[in-house]
């Protein structure tokens, strides 16, 4: 077989890995996160003063970050189970350390601290666990996109060829999901008083950047004869095509249907989705063609599995705008964001037991058909991620509590209480208070340039994959070739972060 064969036979035929395994994985992130913060805190303890090297706050942010998910990905993944305990146990360590280190003056009794804790005001305006939610399935997604063509990285890892949970299944629903938490109809407040329409025209004049993306990797995959998964999404069909698509499909449903219903239209329209594929033959089209021998005819022929699992992404993207309105209604208080969590652990309780009644009632899940137990999957596992990260924050901004003058960047800022004399006591202190140095952080990086991001992620993909043979690297050679991959991406970001360049004019 030719090298181009070779690859694609690699990331194909998959069946990907076990619930649990996904769930274990999910915790990694939210514990780099915290580990990162409680590092800040001590350092902060023990100097007085923030880390003020924007060198060595890079090299911290990518080292606790980063580097964990590379390993955790590729050597270390079979004991991808004990990682997180691993993890906590530092974490653990280190807090230990703040809290017995702590000044004298800040000595309260436990059981007092945590009752001020509880009444603790946060700015309601800023919900950082949606923004670490969003970068970190970018970064994620970055990480695998390359990773999957090196030997290192587990099968069972990649995208499932028709029935199964691979993480990079996860990561496309993820990505779908994280876009509708923060799109136009969740943060627009004054959507309500607008005609339902007015809208439309600046959505679909948005979403052109993704279309010239999508064009662009269609021309590029095609003129160099790029290995591709034609099973994905098609032949000529891409991601950047489904991401434009569903972002104009929702914004035309949401300007006919009240958003705060998102839900109900999401629901049906899965449900029907499903019973389409259960009852008639559209399922055998798009997973064996037109001739039952996977013919590739005609445009709907080539591209079925991209065109109809749109269907499915869409009930995802609507489901996840219900989610965003949900979390953006405002909790000004600690005690506010406890009783969500506990609204976030019912709602998994019950997507988790939907998701087993889904696969037992219908089919398993399959991302190549968008069907309705992947949907369920996805919200449920997106919903477990983003408690992770909020319960995560809580637990920085308890330990920044007991250091007076800590700061972690991406991390809730306390705000003055209601009853106190500065205009209604909701203003949280301004970011330029702390310093532009303490801000520099790697979240706040790739949160300013996203697409940017995953864009050159994309570009250095692909001419990693021309310049070496992936499928013959060793492990030394490969987590090199990903550390230096990872970092020059995140370092470029980190640049244009300081420099206050976003490179985003639509």
């Amino acid at each position: 077989m030719s090298q181009k064969q070779l690859k694609e036979a690699f990331i194909s035929n998959l069946n990907g890995t076990s619930l649990l395994e996904i769930s274990a994985g999910l915790s990694l992130a939210p514990l780099c996160l915290l580990c990162r913060g409680l590092l800040l805190i001590l350092y902060y303890l023990h100097h007085g003063k923030p880390v003020s090297s924007r060198k060595y706050s890079l090299l911290l942010d990518f080292l606790v970050l980063v580097s964990p998910l590379l390993f955790a990905c590729t050597v270390l993944s079979p004991i991808i189970f004990f990682m997180p305990v691993i993890l906590a146990a530092f974490c653990a360590g280190i807090f230990s350390k703040i809290y017995s280190q702590r000044k004298r003056e800040a000595r309260a009794p436990f059981g007092q601290i945590v009752k001020e804790f509880q009444k603790t005001y946060l700015d309601p305006e800023c919900i950082p666990a949606i923004t670490v939610f969003r970068v970190y399935v970018n970064v994620l997604t970055s990480i695998s996109i390359l990773a999957v063509d090196f030997p290192q990285y587990p099968r069972r890892y990649a995208k499932a060829e028709t029935y199964g949970t691979g993480v990079m299944d996860l990561g496309v629903g993820a990505f779908i999901f994280g876009n509708a938490l923060v799109c136009p109809e969740v943060r627009q407040k004054s959507y309500m008083t607008q005609p339902r329409f007015s809208s439309l025209a600046r959505q679909v004049f948005s979403v052109w950047p993704l279309i010239s993306l999508g064009v662009g990797r269609l021309l590029s995959v095609k003129s160099i004869e790029y290995h591709e998964h034609t099973s994905e999404y098609g032949v000529h069909w891409n991601f950047f095509f489904t991401l434009a698509f569903v972002r104009l499909a929702a914004s035309l449903l949401l300007a006919v249907f009240p958003k705060r219903k998102a839900w109900l239209v999401a629901l049906a329209l899965a449900v029907l989705y499903q019973l389409l594929l259960s009852t008639t033959s559209l399922k055998v089209f798009i997973l064996h063609g037109s001739d039952g021998r996977d013919s590739r005819l005609g445009f709907l022929d080539a591209n079925r599995e991209g065109l109809l699992s749109l269907c499915g992404y869409l009930a995802i993207y609507l489901a996840s705008v219900q989610v965003g309105l949900w979390l953006l209604q405002r909790r000004a208080s600690v005690r506010g964001w406890l009783e969500a969590l506990r609204g976030l652990a019912l709602a998994l309780l019950v997507l988790f037991v939907l998701l087993q009644l889904c696969q037992a009632c219908t089919e398993p899940v399959s991302r190549r058909v968008a069907n309705l137990p992947f949907c369920t999957w996805v919200l449920a596992h997106c919903l477990l991620l983003l408690s992770f990260f909020v319960l995560a924050d809580l637990a920085l901004l308890f330990t920044k509590l007991l250091v007076k003058g800590s700061s972690v960047p991406c991390c809730w800022e306390v705000v003055q209480p209601p009853d106190s004399n500065k205009k209604h006591g909701m203003e949280a202190v301004p970011v330029g208070r702390e310093g532009k140095l303490a801000q520099l952080c790697l979240i706040s990086a790739i949160n300013r340039n996203q697409l940017l991001f995953f864009l050159l992620a994309n570009v250095m993909t692909g001419a990693v994959n021309i310049l070496i043979d992936t499928i013959h690297s060793k492990a030394a050679f490969t987590l090199c070739i990903l550390h230096l991959y990872m970092f020059f991406n995140c370092l470029i970001m980190y640049i244009l972060h300081a420099r206050n360049i976003v490179l985003k004019f639509w």
